[in-house]
């Protein structure tokens, strides 16, 4: 038994050791691509870890310590540059997918926090879409598009979730550069910034209702299907065989 379990912390040492020097290899190429795409990238981050590394030192002198506030000050110079260097990937991926459809659902999918999203609960065939997020706010439909027909979507989306939630609150979000709009970049800021209304039972709660008129919407209708359906759908099976 000994010997398996040392074998098995081994090899999860390992596994640990690989992850980590996956995510360090990751890093790396992300860096590369953005230091090609951002010319200012280096000399900032270079800037911000010299910066902040004599400012820590030079506080050091006040007390008489500055050599031992200069480790303080290269970790502190480092954090800064790392924050900085996220800082500019983020801003850099959020203006290339600006304006792209499916980004607002992108934003979504990575929002922090409990949050329970359904993306593309309603759209059309111009990739204008409206998505459902269920959170500590109460219910929040984000829309993206051409702002005349993802008005009616939210409309339509509205009046069909306020029947089954009650008094929760719905806020109402459409992504955009244009006047009474959120920039994609804003969004997650703009999304976390709203009140808490309701608690997480209450989150499950709401889930379970509009899951199961999910459900009911995608069954089929009882009763006898049309000849006409009938019809379509032996047509479909048959193009679908060739």
């Amino acid at each position: 038994m000994a010997k398996e379990d040392k074998a098995a912390k081994k090899a999860a040492a390992k596994e640990r050791r690989k992850a980590t020097r996956g995510r360090f290899k990751q890093i790396l190429e992300v860096f590369k691509m953005q230091r090609r795409e951002d010319k200012l990238l280096l000399p900032l981050m270079l800037g911000v870890f010299l910066g902040v590394t004599a400012a820590i030192f030079l506080l050091g002198m006040i007390w008489g310590l500055h050599w031992v506030f200069l480790p303080v000050g290269l970790a502190f110079g480092l954090l800064g540059a790392v924050i900085l260097f996220g800082r500019r990937v983020q801003s850099s991926v959020y203006r290339k997918a600006d304006g792209q459809p499916g980004a607002a659902g992108w934003a979504l999918d990575n929002l922090r926090g409990r949050w329970v999203l359904t993306q593309a609960v309603s759209g059309t065939a111009q990739l204008d879409a409206v998505h459902r997020l269920i959170g500590r706010p109460g219910i929040v439909l984000v829309g993206e598009g051409a702002p005349h027909r993802v008005k009616s979507l939210m409309a339509q989306e509205k009046k069909r979730v306020a029947r089954l939630v009650g008094e929760t609150p719905i806020y109402e979000i459409v992504v955009g550069n244009e006047e009474n709009q959120v920039p994609l970049a804003k969004l997650q800021q703009r999304i976390t910034k709203l009140p808490r209304n309701i608690g997480p039972a209450q989150i499950d709660s709401i889930e379970n209702r509009l899951a199961a008129l999910a459900n009911r919407g995608n069954a089929m209708p009882k009763g006898p299907v049309p000849q006409g359906a009938k019809m379509r759908n032996v047509s479909r099976a048959v193009r679908r065989a060739r």
